[in-house]
């Protein structure tokens, strides 16, 4: 098997694993936002598998299915902002894939990223939720670190346990094959 054929065949599954985990909600938030079953994980496997340009190519594809899955829809910015580039951000991940502790490190990293974006759409476009005394941006800032940190601290201990972090390094090897 060619090797673009497998970037594309791994990334492929990344973003299937991603998608139908994002369907089991652990809690969902009323006004948007979810801890899901680490579907942010799988997210971010194709940047620790290959780097951040095919990481972030990834997130975007998988931010499209996303939004094909269930969009919401306020105007073409903040489309692009909620799923082009919040779920682009989980190719940071790509930037740590050969440091120590990289895939914590670069799992929060691409949380960090998810968590920005999400932010700037949460205070330009969704402002008008914001709790009573609260301003826009105060208001998405925490209202999406709530969510973002929820399930990152999951993920972060789920992947700090021994025999899933040599796991992904199985799984690692043979998409580098």
């Amino acid at each position: 098997m060619s090797k673009s054929i497998k970037v594309l065949v791994f990334s492929a599954m990344c973003i299937a694993l991603a998608s139908v985990t994002s369907m089991i909600k652990v809690f969902e938030f009323p006004t948007g936002g979810s801890i899901t079953l680490a579907s942010t994980l799988f997210a971010t496997l194709p940047g620790f598998f290959f780097g951040p340009a095919v990481g972030i190519a990834a997130g975007f594809a998988h931010g499209i299915l996303q939004f094909f899955l269930g969009p919401y829809i306020l105007t073409p910015v903040q489309v692009f902002i909620d799923y082009g580039l919040a779920f682009a951000a989980f190719g940071l991940s790509g930037f740590f894939a050969g440091q120590k502790f990289g895939y914590q490190k670069g799992y929060i990293a691409a949380c960090i990223g998810r968590w920005f974006f999400a932010f700037l759409s949460g205070w330009i476009f969704f402002g008008e939720y914001a709790w009573e005394g609260w301003n826009a941006a105060a208001y998405s800032a925490v209202y999406n670190i709530i969510y973002i940190a929820g399930e990152a601290v999951i993920v972060l201990i789920l992947i700090s346990i021994p025999v899933v972090s040599e796991a992904l390094n199985r799984v690692k090897a043979m998409a580098l094959q």
